[in-house]
């Protein structure tokens, strides 16, 4: 089994007038490695990327692979609606420093497989480094298959890598089996936390999990324990971090809910998120009871 990595697809701090908060996300960052994470990817689904304007998300990356440093892995997503502003975009993070780009397609229209196939044709030739493909259907509306997958891996040596947000584990496994005889370094990241040991079991790498930023200690515990192979442990922090799973049903979606949890955690950043309404009063008793298992 190969050695586990947790990376945490971090939010985005913005001030009341939602522009980018420069020092509350490098508190945010340093919060994360302090506490054990093997990397930090910016600007996933749980960074909002897709309410952040092009300005923006160069700043994000400036302030974000500057502070980070090389201390721990750093991916930036950088899909954007058109394959010119992912390219853009991309090779921007990569310039600066980043150590890959995650990049889900554009995510209006369903597409098929040939299409599918035919967007990464357009950018991978053109993006200097390494690509992550992320595959998340509930929110592009299309399944980056198996078969697409390995097609475009014979094509293009920088796609190196593949986070996987699908709640069905055998679709996950299918990816690996699909390009691992193939492709033996190939990347593949679980989406969902509670998914981190059947990946790596599975022939996989980790876990790109949005629990690591309420409770990075629990997830860096977790890998240590895997990559001890230490079993009783491992058991130990799957129910715990089962149990944590709540989290996700607090709201939908549940990134109001995870900045007041991180406030609630001693975090110095403000709640507002660019598009979403703020918890409720209800919902502040329920992260304070979620809160609680981390201990």
């Amino acid at each position: 089994m190969k050695k586990a990595e947790y990376l945490t697809p971090v939010i985005t701090a913005f001030d009341k007038n939602g522009n980018i908060d420069e020092n509350a996300n490098k508190a945010v960052y340093d919060y994360l490695i302090d506490r054990g994470v093997d990397g930090i990817v910016v600007m996933g689904s749980t960074g909002e990327f897709f309410a952040m304007t092009m300005e923006q998300k160069k700043l994000l990356i400036d302030v974000a692979v500057s502070h980070i440093n090389k201390r721990v892995k750093c991916y930036i997503g950088t899909g954007c609606m058109s394959a010119k502003e992912t390219i853009e975009l991309s090779n921007y993070a990569l310039n600066r420093g980043a150590d890959a780009v995650m990049i889900i397609g554009p995510y209006y229209f369903s597409m098929g497989e040939r299409q599918i196939e035919a967007y990464y044709d357009q950018i991978a030739p053109q993006i200097n480094g390494p690509i992550f493909i992320y595959n998340y259907p509930g929110g592009s509306g299309y399944d980056m298959t198996p078969a697409v997958t390995l097609s475009l891996l014979k094509k293009y040596k920088n796609i190196t890598g593949y986070k996987e947000t699908v709640d069905n584990f055998s679709h996950t496994r299918s990816i690996i089996e699909a390009v691992k005889e193939e492709f033996p370094d190939f990347i593949v990241y679980s989406g969902f936390d509670e998914n981190l040991v059947h990946t790596m079991l599975s022939g996989g790498n980790g876990c790109i999990g949005g629990l690591s930023n309420i409770a990075p200690e629990v997830c860096a515990a977790w890998v240590k324990a895997i990559n001890d192979k230490d079993l009783e442990m491992i058991e130990v922090f799957q129910k715990k971090i089962n149990a944590l799973m709540a989290f996700y049903a607090v709201e939908q979606p549940f990134l109001p809910a995870m900045k007041h949890a991180m406030i609630l955690r001693g975090l110095p950043l403000d709640a507002h998120c660019i598009e979403f309404a703020a918890v409720t009063p209800n919902q502040v008793e329920k992260v304070k009871d979620i809160l609680s298992m981390i201990e």
